[in-house]
């Protein structure tokens, strides 16, 4: 199921990327478990603000994201919020933000 949505979700960005020349950031398979204090889809008016303040476009981008999160490590983060699993954040979003998140539990 996740490699016809990571191909369905790739093709739809490769498009975007072409028609606007500018492409959004690329969605892989999540990969690093966070705890997030909310997780809204990528077309959401927060997201949007939150992506904006750290230079991101998410236009065209279909999945969920995990907004002020932290990463959950081996020695584990008792979180209160929402776990999840999601893209590797970059460090230079700050943890305010993390792409292509699926609830987990823990």
């Amino acid at each position: 199921m996740f490699s016809k949505l990571s191909v369905a979700v790739t093709s739809v960005l490769i498009t975007l990327a072409a028609a606007t020349g500018t492409p959004p950031p690329p969605v892989t398979c999540p990969s690093s478990p966070q705890c997030c204090e909310s997780v809204v889809p990528a077309s959401s008016s927060t997201a949007s603000l939150v992506a904006a303040i750290v230079g991101l476009d998410l236009t065209g981008i279909l999945v969920d994201v995990g907004l002020s999160c932290s990463p959950i490590t081996i020695l584990g983060n008792n979180c209160g919020d929402t776990t999840v699993i999601c893209q590797a954040p970059k460090e230079e979003w700050g943890g305010l933000i993390s792409i292509n998140c699926i609830p987990i539990t823990l």
